[in-house]
């Protein structure tokens, strides 16, 4: 039983970490694909409220998502994709500017673009 409290506790404290949404059925949708030389985002534009980065990773390399502040803040993030593997990012985001960063190998400032969030 004391077991079972504390794997409880610990999923209610990883859940207090997330910015996801509850639900994703009016989100935006924006398609992320990361090689281990390119980060392609489309589109690169979304309107506030709720997106949905599809990243798939077609390198060699395991590597990570991120979302960030155009002042380097992280806003949402998914790491460990490894190869041939593709993960959700779900995340709320307000109007302003971005930068989307794929970082393959996991290491370094990684491949960025730019990112713009408009409201509605």
């Amino acid at each position: 039983m004391k077991y079972l409290f504390v794997a409880g506790a610990a999923v209610l404290v990883l859940a207090g970490c997330t910015s996801n949404p509850d639900s994703t059925e009016d989100a935006t949708p924006v398609a992320v694909t990361s090689s281990d030389s390119a980060c392609e985002v489309m589109p690169t534009q979304a309107p506030a409220g709720t997106v949905v980065f599809s990243v798939q990773n077609t390198g060699g390399q395991a590597t990570e998502f991120y979302l960030l502040r155009d002042n380097d803040e992280v806003v949402a993030e998914v790491e460990n994709i490894g190869p041939g593997v593709a993960r959700d990012l779900v995340v709320d985001v307000e109007a302003g500017d971005y930068v989307t960063s794929c970082k393959p190998g996991m290491t370094g400032d990684g491949i960025r673009g730019d990112f713009s969030v408009v409201d509605q």
